[in-house]
């Protein structure tokens, strides 16, 4: 991996983030970054960068809300999908080590236990790469910043506009945040990866069965994406039994169905004193297309 591009980063030197105003880089200092043309934007004290215009919030707070980011880490932080998060580890050292640039972004990052996993991954492997995240969530980047802001920078975003340098990412991620195609396209570097994971046909069915009278199967596709190569599928399934209330509670905040679900349904599920269900991640794996 290129050394001059490890070289650039950091405070008082060239940055990986963008402007979201002019997509110009921006330099970051202490306590604010800038462009050129001399838009700045606050560090935080936490060291994330607020890089979302107000003019493209569709509301004040948008993402996860404080309660839903902690419900997300409690769940997550029990261990129930680390086997979801081994495998991804694994396929993001696997590309890494064959990626033209050494910078992994993970794109709609949460609260960051899937960054602070693939960053530790790849640091016990000697891989000295940049992690950079972002999400919509404000709470979500606070939380991920506070646990993980020694190994990733992190930023607030929109997926629609992603405030990073054209063709920057070695190994771009999504783990069920919105696909928007060509910013996944700009920002990934030309022979770079792309690894999307999306639910399996029976994930959650369990939980579906309690909030649902005619609970249902996720459709099964493989997406192609232009300027994107498919390269392989990869399927991890297990079986989850939750027998604390608060955990089932929790899983059920992090989903869409929380969001979708009746009230009779959701009431359900809050009188059940376990849940056993299916769970399945699948794991995308894309290369991006070298340029003519």
């Amino acid at each position: 991996m290129p050394a001059e591009f490890m070289e650039k980063g950091g405070a008082g030197g060239d940055w990986y983030f963008s402007c979201p105003i002019c997509r110009e880089p921006l330099e970051k200092g202490e306590k604010v970054c800038r462009c050129p043309r001399g838009h700045s934007f606050d560090v935080s004290a936490e060291g994330y960068v607020h890089l979302l215009p107000r003019n493209r919030m569709h509301s004040s707070l948008p993402g996860d809300t404080k309660e839903m980011v902690a419900a997300r880490r409690r769940f997550l932080e029990s261990g129930a999908y680390e086997l979801f998060s081994r495998e991804l580890n694994g396929m993001v050292l696997f590309c890494m080590e064959q990626a033209p640039r050494p910078l992994l972004l993970d794109t709609g990052c949460g609260e960051g236990y899937y960054t602070g996993h693939m960053a530790s991954t790849l640091a016990k492997a000697g891989v000295n790469a940049r992690i950079l995240g972002y999400d919509i969530s404000k709470a979500a980047v606070r939380a991920a910043a506070r646990r993980y802001g020694k190994q990733a920078e992190f930023a607030v975003a929109s997926s629609f506009a992603v405030p990073v340098r054209d063709g920057i990412s070695g190994v771009t991620v999504n783990v069920f945040a919105p696909v928007v195609p060509e910013e996944l396209r700009r920002v990934t570097a030309p022979g770079g990866f792309f690894i999307l994971a999306v639910p399996s046909e029976r994930h959650l069915f369990g939980m579906k069965k309690v909030l649902y009278e005619k609970p249902y199967e996720n459709t099964r596709r493989d997406t192609e994406y232009p300027g994107f190569r498919f390269l392989s599928r990869r399927e991890v399934r297990g079986e989850l039994t939750l027998t604390d209330p608060s955990l089932i509670e929790d899983l059920f905040s992090m989903t869409p169905y929380y969001w979708k679900t009746p009230e009779s349904g959701s009431r359900r599920l809050r009188e059940v004193s376990s849940l056993h269900t299916e769970i399945g991640f699948d794991f995308l794996l894309y290369r991006r297309e070298e340029e003519n």
